[in-house]
């Protein structure tokens, strides 16, 4: 098992840490559940989905990078697949607060990473900041994805996120989740590849400018990460962080990138470059490699 799941896993339930115990015993446990685990967690433990996920939230949130606030927050998402999702907060030192990632947008950008076409729930142990709704509110399932919290009846985004603006109301037709390729040309090394192919997931219907993200791990991972553009604009997710995230739920240090890759094109209206540098250069990362997009 992970060390950081370790004080969280004795806090929970005995019959669900039977049950957990063989899904997440390896050091490498991706941080997300098969439709077939999470009915056999299910099945074994008597929870339903919205108990197991609460019940679950304790490890989502031993992910957390939290070195500035000291505040873990877990969140779990639910997909039309019926895989759960793990997420949690993000924070940087030496980086500025912009660079952060909450844990609504981990766990949706988790899905997102990991193909997930759609969501119906996201559960997590804290209410929602209005900068989470927003971006909640970029999704194909819109004010209508549930949201679970402690001690709550469960209610939609649309309760949380009244008279919303989001992306229908300009015009936008492709939304955050749905299937997209942008048609970019892959070519270059593994990971000058895996930046390529997250540019070309990239939501980015604001101001086209495409983007993605890979980074190299020592030894020898690689997790990528897309550009996801919101109708309110702040809360759109850098595709370096969107990386970050895939990085950190997967087990690695963040402090232990070796190597990155950006994708984007060098005249787009919306640049990474700068940011992405200043943010892993804080992580002790300077071998960045930007590829300009044709």
């Amino acid at each position: 098992m992970h060390p950081r799941f370790q004080t969280a896993f004795t806090t929970l339930p005995t019959l669900l840490q039977a049950a957990l115990q063989p899904l997440i015993a390896c050091d490498d446990f991706p941080a997300f559940f098969t439709p077939e685990q999470a009915d056999e967690l299910k099945n074994r433990t008597g929870l339903d989905d919205r108990e197991l996920a609460f019940a679950l939230l304790p490890l989502a949130a031993a992910c957390a990078v939290a070195p500035l606030s000291n505040f873990n927050v877990g969140a779990l998402a639910r997909g039309k697949s019926g895989h759960l999702y793990f997420g949690a907060n993000m924070e940087f030192t030496g980086a500025t607060m912009q660079q952060t990632v909450h844990a609504e947008q981990s766990a949706i950008t988790h899905a997102w990473m990991r193909g997930e076409t759609a969501l119906e729930a996201i559960t997590v142990n804290y209410t929602p900041c209005g900068h989470c709704r927003q971006f909640m509110n970029e999704l194909n399932s819109g004010t209508a994805l549930t949201i679970h919290l402690p001690g709550r009846e469960p209610a939609t985004l649309g309760d949380y996120l009244p008279d919303a603006f989001g992306p229908r109301d300009l015009a936008i037709q492709i939304l955050l989740l749905d299937e997209v390729d942008h048609g970019l040309p892959v070519k270059g090394d593994p990971l000058a590849q895996a930046a390529l192919k997250a540019a070309n997931r990239s939501h980015a219907p604001y101001s086209q400018a495409l983007s993605g993200v890979a980074l190299q791990t020592a030894d020898g991972g690689i997790f990528a990460g897309s550009y996801a553009e919101n109708a309110a604009f702040n809360p759109s997710l850098p595709p370096l962080q969107a990386a970050l995230n895939l990085l950190n739920l997967a087990g690695h240090d963040v402090l232990q990138i070796q190597r990155a890759v950006l994708a984007e094109a060098p005249d787009a209206k919306v640049i990474q470059r700068q940011a992405t540098a200043a943010t892993l250069q804080a992580l002790g990362c300077s071998n960045i490699t930007t590829i300009p997009l044709v």
